[in-house]
């Protein structure tokens, strides 16, 4: 019965290793990505960062969406600063922690390990292939933003169904799961 321990420690660490602004700032910074960008171009480039800051992004007043805008190559230096500020990350002088998208992060985090304590409380030999498929299910949740909550929402919709089949004793058929 692998497979199901070895879904949870995935997609837990997945839920767990999220990338908010502070970790986008250091792998912008850490020397690795300009290097990268040297490898890649030659003669005289120009960095330009195409970014929908949580606090200061516009919304598009169709859709209510942030929009992005272009900013210069000077935005490095501010990554640069943004990158140190990590250790602010989960203390009330986060400002990024109480956005809705770190909120849901964290909120995924807490429904999978509820998840996860009902599925281990009830697991058998005839339920571990459906535990471990509703185990498995933080692998669809992907993107940023309005792309992530269109992921979490179908994911969450499946979760429902498949959680209702593992309360009731149900198999539920592999084809059907993965629609």
């Amino acid at each position: 019965m692998t497979g199901f321990a070895e879904a949870v420690a995935r997609y837990y660490f997945k839920l767990l290793a999220y990338k908010d602004e502070y970790e986008v700032a250091r792998l912008y910074t850490d020397g690795a990505f300009l290097e990268r960008i040297r490898e890649q171009f030659e003669g005289d480039w120009r960095l330009k960062f195409h970014l929908a800051p949580p606090l200061l992004a516009d919304r598009d007043p169709d859709t209510d969406r942030p929009r992005k805008k272009e900013y210069g190559p000077r935005t490095i230096w501010l990554l640069r600063l943004l990158a140190r500020m990590k250790g602010l990350r989960g203390t009330p002088l986060d400002i990024f922690g109480r956005t809705a998208e770190r909120r849901l992060e964290r909120q995924l985090i807490a429904d999978y390990e509820a998840v996860v304590a009902d599925l281990i409380a009830g697991l058998s030999h005839d339920g571990h292939a459906l535990a471990t498929q509703i185990a498995a299910l933080p692998e669809r949740i992907r993107g940023y933003g309005h792309v992530k909550e269109r992921h979490v929402a179908a994911v969450r919709a499946e979760q429902a169904a498949l959680l209702a089949a593992w309360r009731n004793g149900k198999e539920v058929p592999q084809a059907a799961a993965a629609e």
